[in-house]
């Protein structure tokens, strides 16, 4: 069987998840016997007419030489093919829960464009248009059923990063993109409040490092590591007393998986998302209110006994054990191989002509 994997990719040539995302998924399809292919596509979202365009793009799509299509998020999923399954990281989250954040007094023409998107990616994703949804988490589940009254499976990937190990219990670990969503500044600040003397570990980069870094500037327990291969990666997962993640309704999170690979407790928020459901409270670490005082609390706790930080980071990679890419290749083929069976290359129909300003 031949498929076509749809990447969506940045304007910018950013990295994130997603990247490690699309080749984790290829190469399970391929183990699996597909000749899976990776067909990435630049979706420019730097204003509406370019979002508009990047719809477009998609759409114009001739995927006619494969037996079927896995689209991840927007705007993928309005391709036409007949065996169309969609595997959902995320809509346009700016259109959808992020939309009040954004947009805190949004204007009509905020909310006309947003009503264009969801109508858009109601009909693209709703049956026979995509044969069946599934998605990365409970978190993209929720909001695709919220917002476009769809039903969808939850299918969590795996990481693509191998070699994680268990090693000493030494810091507090902040890993990945520092962006406005995920609230590293939340982390910054509990440490003001952290009485044991542990280290806060920051790595990666983003558009808050300036501002974060002036945040720090005052503390000598945190540092910035900047970018870190994966062998550095795995190095700071191994020796962290527990990893910290609190993003804002994460869809899924790489980074709690990671950590429990590497027998770490996670603090994480209640309003984080997929974290805050995967992470067990006072189990495999702490879900707690997104506030420095209460990840201060947390925090000192596991430092007063590392014994304890140990003992959950067991039970949070006890808990991950069944999350495979293999199970979500096998799951993903036998939904396709159905399509092929059931779908004789119908004719598509078109969308109905939408108008917006």
């Amino acid at each position: 069987m031949k498929i076509a994997i749809l990447a969506t990719a940045s304007v910018t040539g950013e990295q994130g998840g997603a990247e490690r995302f699309y080749p984790g998924l290829s190469n399970a399809l391929i183990e699996a016997g597909a000749n899976a292919e990776i067909v990435s596509i630049v979706s420019d979202e730097r204003d509406f007419r370019h979002i508009q365009e990047s719809y477009l793009r998609f759409y114009d799509l001739d995927l006619t030489g494969h037996d079927a299509v896995i689209s991840t998020k927007a705007p993928g999923y309005v391709v036409r093919h007949p065996n169309h399954l969609c595997y959902l990281q995320h809509t346009m989250r700016v259109f959808y829960d992020l939309f009040n954040v954004t947009y805190p007094l949004p204007t009509r023409k905020h909310i006309r464009r947003r009503k264009f998107i969801h109508n858009l990616d109601t009909l693209a994703l709703r049956s026979p248009r995509t044969r069946r949804i599934f998605t990365i988490g409970h978190e993209v589940s929720r909001r695709l059923k919220t917002f476009n009254g769809l039903d969808s499976e939850v299918l969590y990937q795996a990481t693509t990063i191998k070699g994680f190990r268990q090693g000493d219990y030494r810091y507090v670990f902040l890993p990945g993109r520092l962006s406005r969503w995920k609230r590293g500044d939340l982390v910054i600040k509990a440490m003001r409040h952290v009485r044991s003397p542990v280290e806060l570990l920051i790595s990666g980069t983003g558009e808050k490092e300036v501002a974060w870094k002036s945040l720090a500037s005052k503390n000598p327990r945190i540092r910035f590591l900047g970018r870190v291969s994966d062998e550095e990666l795995l190095a700071l997962y191994a020796d962290a007393l527990c990893v910290a993640f609190v993003p804002l309704h994460e869809d899924f999170g790489l980074i709690t998986l990671e950590a429990f690979h590497s027998h770490k407790p996670v603090i994480t928020c209640s309003d984080s998302g997929e974290p805050a459901r995967i992470v067990e409270h006072g189990k495999s670490g702490f879900v707690c209110a997104p506030n420095p005082r209460r990840i201060a609390k947390h925090i000192d706790f596991l430092a007063a006994d590392p014994a304890v930080s140990k003992r959950m980071g067991q039970r949070g990679a006890e808990s991950i054990q069944g999350i495979s890419w293999e199970h979500v290749a096998t799951t993903l083929m036998d939904a396709l191989e159905a399509g092929i069976e059931r779908v004789k290359r119908p004719s598509i129909r078109r969308f109905p002509k939408h108008h917006t300003s």
